[in-house]
């Protein structure tokens, strides 16, 4: 078997409906996260896009003075958001062969580790085709028997092979082959995940990383919402 691609290209997608509270946690997060690989790894090329998929809030203000790309969408669909925020990053980064892109999805309600990305390109250059990650909920926003049951549930290495597209990687042939994120209202990451299992993919499930989940994720209940079921 030949070693895997270098990657060359690093695209981020980050898709947004009406986030102006956590926000800007996010965007300070990720403007680590994006120094660090530039400084590690100057060779690749990094381009974030934050997709504004129907903001009627203030998220647009923030998003906007960001060293970031913005793209406003009124879709409403997270799937088409993601999708979108892909098909913008590409051209931006210049062509490249797809198995030299990797493709890296968050979510504006979450906050990424200084090391998240250089961890994915890591894990990628280390045979990976597709990275799937978990995620810690915001301890703040929970209780002390909450913080507690989460502790004991997730202990520091055990990787539930959970998918969650706050912390998400895929290697830019296989998102092709697998036909990208679908352009649903949700589970895009899931159907993904599954399609591109089925093509053979080699998927490695970290818990090398853990995105810290705002407290006001509106896609789950209040509590410990990083453990589904």
């Amino acid at each position: 078997m030949s070693a895997p691609d270098r990657v060359t290209r690093l695209a981020v997608v980050v898709p947004v409906n009406d986030e102006e509270e956590l926000l800007p946690r996010c965007l300070a997060a990720l403007d680590v996260a994006v120094a660090r690989v530039r400084g590690e790894r100057p060779a690749v090329r990094v381009e974030v896009v934050i997709v504004l998929d129907g903001c009627t809030d203030g998220s647009a203000a923030l998003a906007r003075p960001s060293s970031f790309t913005v793209l406003e969408t009124g879709y409403r669909r997270v799937g088409a958001a993601r999708a979108a925020g892909v098909e913008t990053a590409t051209p931006l980064l210049g062509r490249v062969r797809p198995s030299r892109l990797w493709i890296a999805s968050t979510d504006a309600d979450s906050q990424v580790p200084p090391h998240w990305l250089t961890h994915q390109v890591a894990t990628a250059e280390a045979g990976a085709d597709l990275v799937i990650g978990t995620v810690r909920p915001d301890f703040a926003d929970l209780s002390a028997a909450q913080r507690t049951a989460w502790v004991v549930t997730h202990p520091a290495g055990h990787v539930n092979g959970h998918v969650h597209g706050a912390n998400l990687g895929v290697r830019g042939d296989l998102y092709l082959a697998a036909g990208g994120f679908p352009r649903v209202a949700e589970h895009e990451d899931v159907d993904l995940v599954a399609r591109a299992r089925g093509a053979g993919a080699r998927i490695v499930a970290s818990d090398g990383l853990r995105p810290h989940l705002g407290p006001l994720d509106r896609a789950h209940p209040r509590g410990v919402r990083a453990a589904p079921a």
